[in-house]
Parts: structure tokens; sequence; C-alpha cells
């Protein structure tokens, strides 16, 4: 998959696209009928059917029917294309009501929901947002997602930390699955058919009794998932595991800080110090 970033492009156009600052936008060359919305929409169908590494500006302008030097006066390049498609993928993205729930089934909630986004989107999995897109879109996920960790007793730092780890660890388990996927694509295997090919070969030089564990354990799993790996085991069983991490700063009392000397107690113990 290809290796893109957010916030590679130059910062004041990008914003200016991102927040539709029409003051901003290039005024020259010929329109023919397009927009911003238009391009980004039809970047969007190329990288969703081929992947980021088919996303070039030439390949955009002939899905549009474009000439290539036309997409150049709604958008300076693939940089700013990029956080571009990303923000609006954002803006669409499901977003579930949990107000009221526990903790832990609202940000369940909030990990599914991005699950959803990288399904739906699996470029998106790449696409490293150490420099975030800083659009609309962007903005009003960051709310919403935060609203599940509010009024459990967090700092506005905790909170923050809170919901990245979350997200690190969804968009991390997207990302493999949307190796798996492209590797079953490029080789015509599955999972299944790749391991009735390898297996009887790996048994003809395997010693078990000199990798008993891997021998037992590897075994114990395949036949568990059916499989070397399942993608669906996976997600549920890490997502479990964050949670099961998160809940020391959220459940645990007395308050407890962090080397950072951020300090949270459970939801409803009092005022944070």
């Amino acid at each position: 998959m290809a290796n893109e970033r957010t916030g590679a492009g130059d910062p004041a156009r990008t914003l200016a696209l991102l927040w539709r600052d029409r003051a901003a936008q290039s005024p020259r060359g010929p329109r023919r009928g397009l927009s911003v919305d238009a391009v980004i929409a039809a970047a969007t169908e190329l990288a969703d059917r081929h992947g980021l590494g088919a996303l070039t500006m030439r390949a955009v302008a002939q899905a549009l029917g474009a000439a290539p030097m036309t997409l150049y006066t709604y958008v300076p390049g693939k940089a700013e294309l990029i956080d571009l498609m990303l923000d609006a993928a954002y803006a669409r993205m499901p977003r579930t009501e949990t107000a009221g729930a526990p903790w832990r089934r609202r940000l369940t909630a909030v990990a599914d929901d991005n699950r959803a986004l990288f399904a739906a989107h699996p470029w998106a999995a790449a696409v490293s947002t150490a420099r975030p897109t800083l659009g609309p879109g962007a903005i009003a996920k960051y709310d919403h997602e935060l609203s599940a960790l509010e009024g459990l007793g967090l700092t506005d730092v905790a909170m923050d930390d809170c919901l990245t780890h979350l997200l690190t660890f969804v968009q991390a388990s997207a990302r493999a699955n949307a190796e798996a996927v492209a590797l079953r694509a490029d080789t015509g295997l599955d999972d299944q058919q790749w391991w009735d090919a390898a297996g009887p070969l790996l048994a003809q030089v395997l010693d078990p009794s000199a990798y008993p564990l891997a021998t037992r354990v590897g075994a114990a799993a395949g036949a568990a998932h059916g499989a070397a790996h399942d993608s669906d085991h996976a997600y549920r069983f890490g997502l479990a595991r964050v949670l099961d991490g998160l809940s020391a700063l959220i459940d645990t009392e007395p308050p407890i800080a962090d080397p950072a000397g951020m300090v949270s107690r459970p939801a409803g113990s009092g005022t944070v110090t």
C-alpha cells in the first residue's frame, strides 16, 4: 500500500480548500463545469477501487474527462487532494449516538465506526495522520469521539490520549486487514488455499519436538480460527484488551497519575486535579 500522509501540502492552500474559502481558491483556467467536490469524489472512487498507488492527478483528470492541467485550477496537487479526500470521508462516516451508554459501549461504537470507515475506504488506513487534516470533517469527528470520554473524570489531555490510543489500534488493525486483502488479490489465493499448499511442505521439514510450543499453539490457533490469521477475531480480541487498559484510568480507585502528572478519577468521584 502507498505510504502517504496528511499535512504534506501547502498549509494555506489546504486549509482554504478544506474550509471552502472561495477568496483563496484559484480563479485561473477553464472550469468545464467541475468543482472541488467533483474532484474529491472522483479521486476517492479511484482510490477505493485501485488504492492510493493508482491515485495521480492525471488519472483523476481522466476519470473526470478533463485535461490534467485543468485539475490544478481546483487542487494544487496530490498532497492537498489526499487531505481533502480523507476529510470528506470523515464528514460522511457513521457516527453512532451512544449518549447515556456505559463507557465501554461508547468507545466500542467509536472503534466500530472507524473500522467501518476503513472498510469503505481501505486506502485511508495507509495514510499517516500525525499531522491531521484540520478540516471540518476531522474536527466534527474529533468532537463526536471525545464525547464518548466526557464525564469519566479524565483530564482533557487524558481524554485525547485515550482516544488516540484507541484509534491507533483501529487503524493498525485496518491496515493489516487491507494488506491481507491485497495479498489475496495479488496471489489469487485465500488464506486457507495458501495453507493447504504450504502446510504439507512445512510438515516435511518441521520437527515438532524441536519447537513444541510453536507446533502446539499454532495448530490450536489455526484450528480455532480456520486460518493462520482471523482479522475479525484479532480486532475483537485487541479492542477488548485496549478497553481493559483504559479501564486503569477510568475505573481504578483511588486516582492514579501517569509519569506526565495527569490524574484521573472514576466518573462521579468528584473534581479532577
